[in-house]
Formats: structure tokens, sequence, C-alpha cells
């Protein structure tokens, strides 16, 4: 029976926690003044930054899903565990960065169909 490297899962865990915090600090949730007011073009900026880590971290998951996953293929490993894990994590910030992008795009739909 293979044994499960906690190290590694925990590792995976806080990689979880510190992209929805990224997603969360976006999203404006937990700011102190969420109406906006002096800082506007500070927090735009602070969106687009964290906005643009969270873009880097889910291409750093792809690159390393890809990365693994050739080792596989060459016989350089031979953990299929560590292979799937890798490409469920890529598969998961994929799937949430399309997401994130959806609901984006239906806001900014909404914002222009309405009446000025």
């Amino acid at each position: 029976m293979p044994t499960i490297d906690s190290s590694r899962v925990l590792s995976m865990r806080a990689a979880f926690v510190e992209q929805s915090s990224a997603l969360q600090k976006a999203a404006g949730i937990g700011s102190a003044n969420p109406l906006g007011g002096a800082g506007e073009s500070q927090k735009a900026g602070a969106f687009g930054d964290v906005f643009q880590s969270a873009l880097a971290k889910v291409n750093e998951l792809q690159e390393n899903s890809s990365a693994v996953t050739e080792s596989y293929e060459r016989g350089e490993t031979t953990d299929i565990a560590a292979v799937m894990l890798a490409r469920q994590q890529a598969s998961v910030g994929f799937e949430a960065t399309l997401q994130v992008r959806n609901k984006l795009l239906s806001a900014y739909k909404d914002i222009m169909s309405m009446p000025v």
C-alpha cells in the first residue's frame, strides 16, 4: 500500500489557501473600505497585482504538471500519485481561473447593459 507524503499534502493545502486568499483579495472580501474612496487607484493596482500573481501561480502549476508528466513518461520517476496530484492541482487551478474569468465577463456585461 503506497504511503502518503504528508509534507506534500500540507504544501498543496498551503498553495490552495494562498490562492484562495489571493482570489478573496481580488474580490475585495475583507477590505476595510469596500466602497472605495481616496485610495481607489491604489486598490485598482492592487487588484491587478493580485490577479496577475494568481495567474502566475496557475501558470506555475501548469508548468509543474507538464514537467512531472514528462518525467514520468521518460521513466525518471515511478510515483504515479505525485504525477496525478500535480495534474489535479493544475486542473483545479485552471478551472478556478476560468470561473473567475466567467464571473468577471458576466459582471462586465451586466455593467455595460445598465442604462446611464
